[in-house]
């Protein structure tokens, strides 16, 4: 079953709705729910996590869907995150498994009233980092100090004889064009380990 709202398209399975009230059934709690959410959202370190929601438990901001068998709460904040998530539960020799799958959760998503970081975690996972993979690298925020992004590069261009270039003409050049409010970007990687550049 897809439940769509005006924001939202999710996918809880049949055979997970049936899994799920199973599970609902032994808490032995009248009007016990699920709460969906998203940990770290937008982040690489993003998790979708689905717990037992009470009666009261739920946020007031929370989205409510009623289902056939029990109600689903959606965190307001992870709404977006969660767009064409599928939860489905299929069995096996072994029993069986519930999979949560949010493409979006590790998406950032900005808007004029992002933060900064946010921003910056924005381009460099949908522009900077898929062009770094191509020679084994990426490149990501450890902080922002008096609008100067400080970047830590790793894999292939960790220790790289180009990473200077790396980052002044493609990793600041386009943070810059994209964020105007940046005022620069610096490099604290140790760069004194080359085992896995790309440049040596």
């Amino acid at each position: 079953m897809t439940l769509t709202t005006t924001d939202l398209n999710i996918d809880i399975t049949p055979s997970a709705q049936d899994y799920l009230r199973e599970l609902l059934d032994k808490q032995s709690v009248e009007g016990i729910g699920v709460r969906l959410f998203v940990t770290q959202p937008g982040t690489p370190h993003a998790e979708t996590c689905l717990a037992y929601c009470k009666p009261g438990e739920h946020k007031e901001a929370d989205l409510k869907i009623e289902l056939e068998k029990f109600d689903v709460w959606i965190e307001a904040e992870s709404e977006e995150y969660l767009e064409e998530a599928t939860i489905d539960y299929a069995t096996d020799r072994m029993g069986g498994q519930l999979t949560i799958k949010a493409p979006n959760a590790k998406t950032p998503k900005i808007g004029d009233d992002s933060s900064l970081d946010a921003k910056i975690n924005y381009y460099l996972t949908t522009e900077i980092n898929p062009g770094l993979a191509s020679h084994g690298g990426m490149v990501q925020l450890v902080e922002i100090d008096e609008g100067v992004a400080i970047l830590q590069f790793g894999g292939g261009c960790q220790g790289c004889g180009m990473v200077d270039v790396t980052l002044k003409d493609g990793v600041e050049k386009t943070l810059k064009d994209r964020i105007p409010e940046l005022v620069g970007v610096r490099d604290v990687t140790d760069h004194s380990n080359r085992d896995n550049a790309f440049y040596k």
